[in-house]
């Protein structure tokens, strides 16, 4: 995997900061990329053609893919029935709008789990 952009870091940068939260959220790595957690716990990072990945009720994931904001996760043939890509928008302001509150589900999914 290639390194993400520095427009989509300083993204998920900001996706972590909208997540209130004590202890903070903190950044690590997913897969050898970027990624948000919650203590040892996975919420989002950055995936395949810089799409913000996160972790939602299966519920959820469908009903995201559904209104066409996400697409689905296939780690090899296996497709991740909680982890959908959200899908970005044409630019980082509406991008940064649209992944803030799905981030904020995952973390409170997460960290119900």
């Amino acid at each position: 995997m290639t390194s993400p952009s520095d427009a989509r870091m300083d993204l998920l940068l900001a996706v972590a900061a909208s997540i209130e939260t004590e202890p903070p959220v903190t950044i690590g790595t997913m897969f050898r990329s970027p990624a948000i957690r919650s203590g040892h716990k996975i919420v989002a990072f950055l995936g395949h053609r810089e799409r913000l990945i996160v972790k939602v009720p299966v519920d959820r994931a469908a009903a995201l893919i559904d209104g066409g904001s996400a697409e689905p996760v296939t780690m090899g043939k296996r497709t991740m029935r909680e982890w959908v890509a959200l899908i970005p928008a044409d630019n980082d302001k509406s991008t940064l709008a649209a992944w803030i509150p799905p981030a904020q589900e995952a973390f409170r999914y997460v960290s119900e789990s």
